[in-house]
């Protein structure tokens, strides 16, 4: 357990004058104290002292401890506060309350978290999800968003912590590390959330990052999970999101599942089955025989709806100049660009081409 959690509630005991509190673990070592001095200190006889009387508060050199049980029924950390008298009792009772349901409220969210970790990762039966829901108390049917974020280049090992400061419901939400990389956030979200929402919610992640750990990211989010057992899908969706966003969309650094369009259906494609396609759309010359201004003139052309006019103004040079190109295109190609179908046609094997190139390149 972090002793961060212990520490933020000992800190707010300071205002109680003439007394020192904290807490110390198994071993005696003080782990958490009012006074930062003593941190580190070891109390060995103190914690046999504990850890042998059937008392609930025991004095030992003048100081009152109680004892914070585990699910062993045995102490695994105890509060103390200086003094042994009735008034030092007293205090120690109050801040054993405190800290025990500040223990406790930390172990059910990390067993909250590990649970919707295994959810994501397919780690557990889907009829043994509404089972452990129910012991954690945990709603099976609220709407939920995965975001995955890969941190691009080098990771920073508290990019964790900075996103689980940044959340609002740190009980309905979750951030898991998934492996030096990458880091899943769950989030639940109302049922009205949008699309735009969503990625609004993921620039807002990316701009903590990039400001407080100054790291690059790319971030993948699945579709909206109406509950729990839908969760696994929705972060596999937001990895494909990142995948096929790497190769149709690499200029972008949020990724919707939703928005993948086509590029999704030919990330799942056999690589035999794209070449077949690329060698019958291109029976007269190979895709490759296009130089570099032809792919730039035809993704402008593309970019304009197909508009010769302001596809032309676009690459400042003259209509008939564009006319002549798409002319050109189409003695090499067999393909007139400005027919809505042969449009179509290029466009895919565009993307197949460029899929192909990443697969090569991997």
């Amino acid at each position: 357990m972090s002793n961060s959690i212990f520490q933020s509630v000992i800190v707010q005991l300071k205002e109680i004058p003439d007394r020192t509190f904290g807490v110390i673990d198994t071993e005696g070592c003080v782990v958490s104290c009012t006074d930062m001095s003593m941190l580190g200190e070891r109390w060995h006889d103190a914690a046999l002292k504990v850890g042998n009387s059937s008392e609930s508060i025991v004095t030992f050199g003048q100081k009152t401890f109680k004892a914070i049980v585990g699910n062993s029924n045995y102490f695994e950390y105890a509060v103390f506060c200086t003094g042994d008298d009735e008034a030092a009792r007293g205090f120690c009772q109050v801040a054993y309350v405190a800290l025990n349901d500040a223990k406790t409220f930390y172990e059910e969210k990390h067993d909250r978290g590990t649970f919707v970790k295994n959810i994501i990762m397919d780690n557990i039966l889907p009829g043994d999800i509404y089972i452990r829901a129910k012991e954690l108390h945990f709603a099976t049917d609220a709407p939920r968003a995965v975001f995955l974020i890969r941190q691009i280049g080098h990771s920073d090992v508290a990019t964790v912590d900075v996103l689980a400061n940044s959340i609002t419901d740190k009980n309905q939400d979750f951030v898991l590390s998934i492996n030096e990389s990458d880091i899943a956030v769950v989030k639940q979200i109302s049922g009205t959330t949008t699309a735009e929402e969503l990625e609004q919610m993921a620039a807002s992640m990316e701009e903590t990052l990039k400001t407080e750990l100054r790291i690059r990211t790319v971030i993948g989010i699945g579709t909206i999970a109406d509950h729990l057992r839908e969760l696994a899908d929705s972060y596999k969706e937001a990895q494909t999101a990142i995948d096929v966003g790497k190769v149709f969309d690499t200029e972008k650094s949020i990724i919707n599942y939703e928005n993948l369009g086509i590029g999704r259906l030919i990330y799942q494609l056999p690589t035999t089955l794209c070449e077949i396609f690329l060698s019958e759309v291109f029976k007269k010359n190979s895709i490759d025989s296009l130089d570099q201004e032809t792919l730039f003139t035809i993704n402008k052309f593309f970019e304009n709806n197909l508009n010769v006019s302001e596809t032309s103004r676009k690459l400042f040079v003259h209509r008939n100049t564009l006319v002549y190109r798409l002319e050109k295109i189409k003695k090499l190609t067999g393909l007139d660009l400005r027919q809505f179908d042969h449009a179509i046609v290029f466009k895919v094997a565009l993307m197949v081409r460029k899929y192909l190139t990443s697969r090569d390149n991997r």
